[in-house]
């Protein structure tokens, strides 16, 4: 009797927009896609490669991660998987953490991650077996998402959160930020040998005009600084520069990411 032979299941990248990343997961066949923010060039690689989509996930309610969906609702009839706690009128099937997602078209599955601080219902799918994390803004090669709806203290647990996954995992973000968020890490952690190595592998990446995403949560906990924010030489430095008065974890969390918001 003849088996038949699934195709290995990969991630397409799609950018968008002046720096997104839209991630087409697919196995030659079907393909899955996370943040549409802008259909047209998900509708370009669907035919390029011909795919068949058979999901949508959304990570959170901003335009440039939900703005495709309507116009590739038109062409494909699929379920739309979304955060429970943001209002997204798409949305077929609402998430909170616990929830698990399947895919049988690609035998793929994914368990969902709470975590608010860039919006209030934000959220991240995290497959395990293939150790692939989508975490729209949250966390960032080299940093984190602006904190437009939730706190510090949410924003900072929600990175423990991602940090605690395996080393290995590899963090597919949304945005080409890596250069910018890299020069802030050096402002604020100077003597860090792995973030100076970093820096010159990433912008090499750019220089040949190749994407610094994915990183890997191992990476991320080795140089960037809003995952390193309890490190006494941060600390240091915070204070040095007078964005602290108070060395408490999350005081220094916040001032990093007040700091982030002006740097240039």
């Amino acid at each position: 009797m003849l088996m038949s032979i699934k195709n290995p299941v990969k991630v397409l990248t799609v950018p968008a927009f002046s720096d997104n990343y839209l991630w087409l997961v697919n196995d030659g066949v079907h393909a899955v896609v996370v943040d549409p923010g802008d259909a047209a060039p998900i509708l370009a690689a669907l035919d390029q490669h011909h795919l068949s989509l058979a999901a949508i996930l959304l990570t959170h309610h901003h335009a440039d991660h939900v703005g495709g969906v309507p116009a590739l609702l038109e062409r494909f009839d699929v379920p739309v998987f979304g955060p429970a706690k943001e209002a997204i009128p798409a949305i077929t099937r609402r998430l909170a953490e616990g929830d698990q997602v399947t895919i049988p078209e690609l035998d793929l599955e994914f368990a969902v991650l709470d975590v608010p601080g860039h919006t209030a219902g934000h959220i991240a799918y995290y497959a395990a077996r293939q150790d692939w994390l989508f975490c729209g803004d949250t966390l960032f090669a080299g940093g984190c998402g602006r904190l437009f709806e939730g706190t510090p203290a949410q924003m900072a647990d929600s990175l423990g959160k991602l940090a605690a996954l395996p080393d290995r995992t590899q963090v597919y973000c949304a945005h080409e930020y890596t250069l910018s968020n890299l020069r802030f890490a050096q402002a604020v952690d100077e003597t860090n040998a792995a973030l100076k190595q970093r820096v010159l592998t990433e912008t090499a990446k750019r220089a040949r005009d190749e994407p610094t995403v994915p990183s890997t949560i191992g990476v991320e906990k080795a140089t960037n600084p809003f995952l390193r924010y309890r490190d006494p030489a941060i600390i240091d430095k915070l204070a040095s520069e007078g964005k602290i008065s108070s060395r408490e974890p999350i005081a220094a969390f916040a001032a990093l990411r007040e700091w982030k918001n002006s740097f240039r």
